[in-house]
């Protein structure tokens, strides 16, 4: 357990860093779920929505010189709120199958995250970095999965559990790679908070196809036995 708590390989700059990181990633996580919820009550989501949110992000926050500090949070915040927006569809098609399915599937994603963002922190400079080379060959297994009729009825669940391995293995290296641009000076805590953003929202959505599908076969086991 005490090597859970040494942090001293981070400095207290790094360190300092990596709090505002993760103090806009949840910022940005919390106004997503209120996006989802403006989905949910007003029927907002959908192409418009994730078109908004790309455009936003290319456009904007990326483009907005770093001083301007609150500017870029507020378009970190509309970026999360349109992101949310996006995905309402498929967070209220999951409620209307089983609600116990989304908090399930989000607090398994924050113990993913958190718990594989803490390994990549605490292990050795670049030791996980070079996992980055071998992703693109797990994402073209995966691409060619996906693309193979001849084993699509066989090979669902495997692509499904794939994918959260390499999202997960994403967690890993973009943590690191975070922390090795900060030794190298690069402190855009909000760019850095997107990248995460990006990573927890893929487990998350992994998590929750995998969770419905599982739901959904159920369902039809019972419907057939009765």
């Amino acid at each position: 357990m005490d090597g859970l708590k040494d942090f001293s390989r981070i400095s207290p700059a790094i360190q300092s860093h990596l709090m505002r990181v993760y103090f806009s990633l949840f910022c940005i996580l919390a106004a997503s779920a209120f996006g989802a919820y403006l989905h949910m009550r007003l029927n907002i989501g959908g192409t418009i929505t994730k078109l908004g949110w790309v455009l936003s992000l290319l456009e904007h926050v990326l483009s907005c010189p770093p001083y301007k500090h609150k500017i870029r949070f507020s378009l970190l915040l509309l970026f999360g709120v349109l992101h949310g927006a996006s995905v309402g569809p498929c967070i209220k098609s999951t409620i209307d199958i089983d609600s116990s399915i989304l908090i399930t599937a989000f607090l398994g994603t924050a113990v993913i995250f958190f718990w594989f963002s803490a390994v990549a922190m605490l292990a050795r400079r670049r030791e996980y970095i070079y996992l980055g080379g071998l992703l693109p060959s797990g994402f073209s297994l995966l691409a060619w999965l996906k693309n193979s009729d001849q084993f699509a009825s066989s090979t669902v669940e495997i692509q499904m559990y794939l994918g959260l391995l390499l999202f997960v293995g994403c967690i890993v290296v973009n943590t690191q790679e975070i922390i090795e641009k900060a030794h190298c000076g690069d402190m855009d805590y909000a760019v850095h908070s997107l990248i995460l953003f990006i990573g927890f929202v893929r487990v998350f959505l992994q998590i929750l196809s995998i969770m419905w599908n599982n739901s959904a076969d159920r369902i039809r086991r019972n419907n057939e036995e009765t």
